[in-house]
């Protein structure tokens, strides 16, 4: 199936090395209007489940602060946060529909028990086939365009 603009950048900078988070964040650096290395910067922490800890799925959480950036509350009202608590649940219900989960952990099907230390895995073709990560990626940066339309 042919990809969005959206999701050719994310996957590039995803196949570059970066994280899940940054890969999506930073696909839309240009229409934030924010540099390259800000996204990269602000959205390092999120990859890999929030720090490698295999929390909520990086992608996640890049979505999420592209939510934040374009209709994030800017008042403590509860009014104006809940519009962007509504949108966040939107986004996350058509994650765990596609995916089943938002958990990282419980994507790449990792032993609760296992504690993994901060070094991430060395990307190889072994890594991307046996992870839906780039699927999560793209799938990330095609919600996230909606944002900018």
């Amino acid at each position: 199936m042919q990809q969005s603009p959206a999701e050719e950048r994310a996957l590039a900078y995803f196949h570059q090395g970066y994280n899940c988070a940054q890969s999506v964040f930073a696909a839309f650096a240009e229409q934030m209007s924010v540099s390259e290395e800000l996204a990269l910067r602000l959205s390092a922490g999120f990859g890999a489940g929030v720090g490698r800890m295999r929390g909520m799925c990086g992608a996640f959480s890049g979505l999420t602060m592209l939510a934040g950036f374009r209709h994030g509350n800017l008042t403590g009202n509860p009014d104006d946060k809940e519009h962007i608590f509504s949108l966040v649940r939107e986004q996350a219900a058509a994650f765990k529909a596609e995916f089943g989960t938002l958990t990282c952990r419980e994507l790449l099907h990792l032993d609760t028990e296992v504690q993994e230390g901060a070094r991430p895995n060395e990307r190889t073709q072994a890594y991307y086939d046996a992870r839906p990560c780039e699927r999560c990626v793209a799938f990330c940066a095609k919600l996230a365009a909606g944002f900018f339309v």
